[in-house]
Parts: C-alpha cells; sequence; structure tokens
C-alpha cells in the first residue's frame, strides 16, 4: 500500500482522541512529503541533526517531535523549532531544554520518559526518579518549560499480556501525575505505542502513539 493508504487505515484505528507521530526517522525529505501531501502534520526524529536538517527543507507547519535519547549538548540545535521533547529523563537534561527555550524566547512542551520494559537497555526514570524531579525546586522554578505528560515503551515481546500490564502501568503513572501536579505542567498526554502495539497502548489509555514502519512501508 501507499503511505497515503497506510495513513488512512492507521487513523481509522486511531480515532479522534489518538494523535499520531509518524516516525520518519529512517526516512527520506520525499516520503516525508509523501505523508505530509496525504494531511500527516506530526512528525518524530530521533537524532537532533537529522531533524534539523529536515526542518532546515521542509514546510514550516510541520511539528517536529524529538523521541530519541537526548543529549544535553545537542539540545541547542533543535530549541528554536522542536514541537515536543518525549525523551527527558534526568534533572540535567531539563535544566538545559530551559535554558535553551529562554534563550529562544520560547516555552518548550516535553514528556518525561518513564522505564517501564523489563530490558535493560530502554532509557527512562523509574517513579520514584519521576516524582523526586517534579517535586524538586529546581524544577518548579523552571519558566520555559511545560510538562505535557509521559512516555513509554514496551518490552519488545510477542507477550502481549506482558506489553498490557506495561502500558497500564505506565497509564497509572500519567494519572497520579495529571491529578497532582500543576507548576509548569498542562497534562494531556500519555505517548505509548509504536507499530506493533499501539491497539494494546490505546486500548490502556494512550493519547499519542509513534508509528513508523506502519506509515512508511509499502509492502
Amino acid at each position: 500500500m501507499s503511505i497515503r493508504e497506510n495513513l488512512l487505515r492507521i487513523k481509522a484505528d486511531l480515532g479522534e482522541n489518538v494523535s499520531l507521530v509518524a516516525v520518519s526517522k529512517y526516512h527520506s525529505k520525499e516520503e516525508i512529503m509523501q505523508a505530509y501531501q496525504a494531511g500527516q502534520r506530526i512528525f518524530g526524529e530521533s537524532k537532533i541533526q537529522a531533524m534539523t536538517e529536515k526542518y532546515t527543507h521542509l514546510p514550516k507547519d510541520i511539528q517536529w517531535h524529538m523521541i530519541g535519547h537526548t543529549q544535553t549538548n545537542k539540545v541547542k540545535y533543535m530549541a528554536p523549532y522542536v514541537s515536543l521533547i518525549h525523551s527527558v529523563d534526568s534533572l540535567k537534561l531539563l535544566s538545559e531544554i530551559n535554558w535553551q527555550a529562554q534563550k529562544n524566547n520560547r516555552i518548550i512542551d516535553f514528556l518525561f520518559q518513564i522505564r517501564i520494559a523489563q530490558e535493560q537497555t530502554k532509557f527512562g526514570l523509574s517513579e520514584n526518579e519521576l516524582f523526586s524531579i517534579v517535586s524538586s525546586t529546581d524544577f518548579q522554578q523552571m519558566q520555559h518549560i511545560r510538562l505535557r505528560g509521559i512516555m513509554g515503551m514496551g518490552t519488545n515481546t510477542d507477550n502481549q499480556a506482558q506489553i498490557k500490564q506495561e502500558f497500564l502501568y505506565a497509564k497509572s503513572i500519567f494519572d497520579m501525575i495529571k491529578n497532582n501536579l500543576h507548576t509548569n505542567c498542562n497534562i494531556d498526554i500519555l505517548s505509548m505505542g509504536m507499530s506493533g502495539d499501539y491497539q494494546i497502548a490505546i486500548a490502556c489509555g494512550s493519547t499519542m502513539v509513534r508509528i513508523g514502519s506502519a506509515v512508511f512501508d509499502k509492502n
């Protein structure tokens, strides 16, 4: 199927209350433009330099989401334009985002990445680490960032019961911060679910899915 046909099929699955991030990190500007011409406006990249190069050459109404592990020394390159950072996993990184946002006279939206998978290779904060950061004076004094919610990645497994359990755990954390945080926050995004598990994620309360191969593959 074409990229347009893939997008129509996926968006029919998502319904009105779930946003789609088309993961374009392995795809060319031409393929992104095919998705753009089919109505897609949110794209996700995992490397800041590649995202910045695409931002420079593609339409400016695209919303660019940083979905990969973020290096502190690279934040300055995306600070002028990034729409949402999904992968904040330390107070040090958040401080740099706040500083670069201030330099660009912006408020940058972000998600805390929560470690919900059993795989040790996954990045992210534990529940205790998350609440330690959000209760800190340093966090509460940051005026150029806005917490929108959390992101989680399920274990790469065929065990759907395990994936569901991990997603429900992420939803419970999302509900806790939504009900208890007010400073620098507008909690409305639970980013979980990719090409192989997004239906499970939606059933567990996801409001944003990150889908690459199911959008761009033309098989």
